[in-house]
C-alpha cells in the first residue's frame, strides 16, 4: 500500500537502525536436504491462506513459487530484478518496479519512507542473504523482514517476502514442510521479535528434517 497518514514515523528508518544490532541466534543446524519433504509447506500455506478467496491469484503465486525454487536450484543471487520477475507473475502485471512513494501498512501504523538511495540500500540488504558467517535461519529471517520493512513493491509485499524466504532456504537445500507458524505481525522496531523469528525458523527446519528422516525410515 502506498498511501496513508502523512505524520506516521518512518518505520523503515527504525528497521535500518536496529538491523545491525540484532543479536541473531546461533544455530547448530541440520544437514542439507537433497530432496523436498513430501509436504510442501509453502505451497500448502498459499493454498490454505488464499485458495478459497482468490483462486486465480493463488495460481499465480504458486507459479511464482516454482520460479523462485528454480532460481534457487541455479544458485542465483537474490536481487530486486529477480524478485520483480516473481512479482510480475504474482500480480499478473507486465511491469513491476520499485515503489515511487512512501508506503504504509498495518492500517497506517507503519510508514516506510523513500529516499534517493532506498532502492540501492535494499539491494545491499538482499545481497546479505548469502552472508557466509550468519546462520541460514537468521539470514532467511532477516531477508523476510527486509522485504516487509523496505516494502519495495506497490502491492503484494507479504507474498514477496514469503517467496524470498522460500528462495533463501531452498538455495541452501533446506525446504520447510510447515510455514503457517511464521505468520504473525512483525514490527520494524522489534529487535527481539526479529531474533525470535530466526529461532522459530530453526525449530521448523529441524522439525522438517526429523519428519523427513522418519518418512525415509518407514
Amino acid at each position: 500500500m502506498t498511501s496513508g497518514p502523512g505524520q506516521a514515523k518512518d518505520s523503515l528508518a527504525d528497521w535500518l537502525l536496529i538491523r545491525p544490532e540484532i543479536s541473531w541466534p546461533s544455530w547448530r543446524g541440520a544437514r542439507l536436504i537433497s530432496e523436498a519433504p513430501a509436504r510442501d509447506g509453502f505451497r500448502n500455506f498459499y493454498v490454505a491462506s488464499r485458495g478459497g478467496q482468490d483462486s486465480e491469484g493463488t495460481t499465480r503465486v504458486l507459479t511464482a513459487l516454482d520460479l523462485a525454487f528454480a532460481d534457487a536450484e541455479q544458485a542465483r543471487s537474490l536481487t530486486f530484478a529477480l524478485m520483480a520477475k516473481w512479482q510480475r507473475t504474482v500480480l499478473g502485471h507486465d511491469l513491476v518496479g520499485f515503489r515511487t512513494m512512501p508506503a504504509f501498512a498495518k492500517g497506517g501504523r507503519e510508514r516506510y519512507g523513500l529516499a534517493p538511495d532506498t532502492q540501492a540500500r535494499f539491494e545491499r540488504c538482499l545481497s546479505e542473504s548469502a552472508q557466509p558467517d550468519l546462520a541460514v535461519p537468521s539470514r532467511a529471517a532477516r531477508t523476510y523482514l527486509d522485504i516487509l520493512f523496505f516494502h519495495p513493491f506497490q502491492d503484494g509485499n507479504a507474498r514477496a517476502a514469503m517467496l524470498a524466504l522460500a528462495f533463501v532456504l531452498a538455495r541452501e537445500g533446506i525446504p520447510l514442510d510447515q510455514v503457517h507458524p511464521l505468520q504473525t505481525t512483525r514490527w520494524a522496531d522489534d529487535a527481539e521479535g526479529a531474533a525470535d523469528l530466526a529461532v522459530l525458523l530453526g525449530v521448523l527446519i529441524a522439525a522438517a528434517e526429523r519428519r523427513l528422516t522418519r518418512g525415509r525410515q518407514s
